[in-house]
């Protein structure tokens, strides 16, 4: 590993999901800027090409997405101030969040299908004037095995909750047995890590009081934890959640404050900058 950081060095990777098209930048900016303001590097998984209709699990319209008429699916590229704030502010590290959102759209085990919506939306990311994302975000963290293998085949770190057995490739079983023989959170197979997080403890469905408290200890409980907020849930309705987002903000301090943390964009360990485990 090159540059490697000295003992007793916790890293902390912030990934928050489904930017998008019809993101208002504003929402962004009122999240984001103590972190920026303190060099604390921010992951947005962006969504290349939001489908208008795009649901969760349970049915219900995403809540990402306003409701508004237009084309069924809308690009990075048609949303000119987001992608002008997003060049302004190189804090802001981009990774590649599914194709259109659709449920569970990298379930599917066709691997044209695959690879054609994998490479929709890396072309997304280039007319809208960056370069193609080498991290990928799967919607709802859902994969099938042939997914995860051609995700391997094209990206350099594939992020998500969890990973099991009946999900991977069966030649990675092996080294997926060690994984969880040691225990270890993350892990790699050929040249591309797989992470994992301790959930989304950074949510407005958990208790605010000790939030802060629980994510303090995940990341000080093991070396390199990705945490996990999505900036959609600041705002329900349009509506700021004040509590919630102070928590955000003793965090960005927090983390700032801490000479044994160290927060880093995904890139840090596709370069192998920093330890796995």
């Amino acid at each position: 590993m090159r540059n490697s950081s000295r003992n007793g060095t916790h890293f902390v990777i912030l990934r928050d999901d489904d930017t998008n098209a019809l993101t208002p930048r504003a929402c962004l900016e009122r999240l984001y800027r103590p972190f920026l303001e303190r060099n604390l590097p921010v992951n947005l998984a962006v969504i290349p090409e939001v489908r208008r209709a795009t649901t969760d699990p349970r049915g219900r319209r995403e809540a990402f997405v306003p409701e508004s008429s237009g084309e069924p699916t809308v690009p990075l590229v048609h949303s000119p101030e987001l992608v002008k704030y997003l060049k302004a502010n190189p804090g802001y590290h981009l990774v590649q969040h599914g194709c259109h959102h659709d449920c569970f759209e990298f379930a599917l085990s066709d691997r044209k299908e695959i690879e054609r919506r994998f490479a929709r939306g890396a072309e997304r990311f280039v007319e809208a004037g960056f370069v193609p994302p080498k991290v990928f975000v799967a919607p709802h963290d859902r994969f099938s095995p042939e997914s995860l293998r051609v995700a391997a085949e094209r990206f350099s770190v594939v992020s998500s909750g969890w990973f099991e057995l009946r999900r991977l490739p069966p030649e990675w079983w092996p080294r997926y047995a060690v994984k969880k023989a040691l225990q270890q959170p993350h892990w790699r197979v050929g040249e591309t890590v797989l992470l994992s997080h301790p959930g989304c403890i950074l949510s407005c469905y958990r208790p605010y009081a000790d939030m802060l408290a629980k994510l303090q200890a995940a990341v000080l409980g093991q070396r390199t934890t990705v945490l996990v907020t999505h900036w959609w849930e600041y705002f329900h309705e349009g509506v700021e959640n004040e509590m919630f987002l102070r928590v955000l903000h003793d965090l960005a301090e927090w983390l700032a404050e801490r000479r044994d943390v160290k927060v880093v964009p995904f890139s840090a360990l596709a370069e192998e900058k920093i330890p796995l485990n």
